[in-house]
């Protein structure tokens, strides 16, 4: 089954861990017999931007073919306006810009499936180009679609529902996503498949922090207003009252970082709040371990890739109750949910967990248990190629 893939968000030498969990979905196809060639545009960096923009020269350097862990990728150029304007016609564009790159792989590789990440943009390029080769379209949403294009104007909405009409089936990576677009003429292509992470980064067996009197919580996330972060800063105030060895590390960067800053200040917590800052991947996963709770209460999230990772570490991790992790926490079980801003709800919680170290084991381990037997990309990849087998059977 040859299988090509079109996504904007890809690893590339612009962004290392962007769309790091398309990459590792289409290694789990790959290992489970498909064969897959990855499309991923990159917009167009005229020269005089590049060199007035690090930015631009970043997209400029991008090479036009790559490898990645025995995956060929392709970044074709395509036009995107700043600032998301034209979007309603930035699938067109990118059509207009994978279309040569598409149809030279063709020849060589004659693929069955195209199936596309994110409806807008890449899943409408993917409709158009399809015109020509009428294979089986699958699109995946991965929240942005449901949480943000739909909303952004008329014209996004109309653009978006016009590939979803299109295609043949549509993977949304939670309930949550599912559950927006309800009785939309589309409902019925939807199936709801999870992410998935790679079985290398759960832990074998589950080993509790060494004990050294100190309570360390964590978050990992671009540092949004919307990831709930000052939360979790209000939450802590209340407990290094009665509490004084609990710290808590933020990893990541954003715009909303200087606000966080300023309100650590405001609420005496220089001594027990740290930023660590952007990490890559691979040295997050290793250094989760060292901490004792995971919280987020991000309130907009399709499904929340971080949980699993946490969760694979053997963290009790605390999200927040209709987001897209939902779907694998059970609370109180395998982990907590907590209503959105709601800072007595997320300080008991965080309360219950520095106090009681077997509460923390216990959550831990099922965390740990429930990522395991079912929250792999190898499982991931089973579902997703049934899915295409059932299309490829209708043919």
């Amino acid at each position: 089954m040859k299988v090509l893939v079109i996504s904007h968000m890809y690893p590339s030498s612009f962004n290392r861990i962007s769309g790091i969990f398309v990459h590792q979905q289409v290694k789990a196809l790959i290992n489970a017999g498909c064969e897959v060639k990855v499309v991923s545009p990159i917009p167009y960096a005229p020269y005089i931007l590049t060199l007035i923009n690090k930015k631009w020269k970043a997209y400029r350097d991008v090479p036009y073919k790559d490898s990645l862990e025995n995956v060929d990728i392709y970044h074709p150029r395509y036009i995107e306006f700043p600032r998301g304007l034209f979007f309603d016609k930035s699938g067109r564009l990118m059509a207009i810009g994978i279309k040569k790159i598409v149809r030279d792989i063709n020849k060589e590789f004659k693929f069955d499936i195209i199936h596309s990440h994110v409806a807008l943009p890449d899943g409408y390029a993917g409709m158009i180009i399809n015109q020509k080769y009428k294979v089986p379209h699958v699109v995946t949403i991965h929240g942005q679609d449901f949480q943000n294009t739909i909303y952004k104007s008329e014209k996004c909405k109309k653009q978006l529902f016009k590939v979803l009409d299109n295609v043949d089936y549509i993977i949304t990576v939670s309930n949550k996503l599912k559950k927006i677009v309800e009785g939309e003429s589309f409902y019925s292509k939807i199936v709801t498949i999870n992410n998935g992470i790679d079985k290398e980064i759960i832990v074998n067996q589950f080993k509790p922090r060494q004990s050294d009197n100190k309570i360390k919580i964590v978050s990992v996330s671009n540092l949004k207003k919307t990831k709930g972060l000052q939360y979790n800063l209000y939450a802590l105030e209340r407990l290094v009252r009665k509490y004084k060895d609990v710290y808590y590390d933020i990893i990541g960067e954003g715009e909303y970082k200087s606000e966080l800053k300023r309100l650590v200040d405001e609420l005496g917590l220089v001594n027990n709040v740290r930023f660590l800052g952007k990490m890559d991947h691979s040295k997050v996963i290793s250094i989760l371990k060292n901490y004792d709770i995971f919280s987020l209460p991000s309130y907009k999230e399709g499904f929340g890739m971080v949980y699993l990772e946490a969760m694979a570490q053997g963290l009790p991790v605390i999200a927040v109750k209709g987001e897209g992790i939902e779907d694998v926490i059970n609370n109180s079980i395998n982990g907590f949910l907590v209503e959105r801003e709601n800072i007595d709800e997320l300080e008991k919680v965080l309360e219950k967990l520095v106090l009681d170290t077997n509460l923390r084991i216990s959550i831990g381990k099922k965390a740990l248990e429930t990522v395991k037997n079912n929250y792999t990309w190898e499982i991931n990849s089973y579902k997703i190629i049934e899915l295409y087998k059932q299309l490829l059977n209708k043919e």
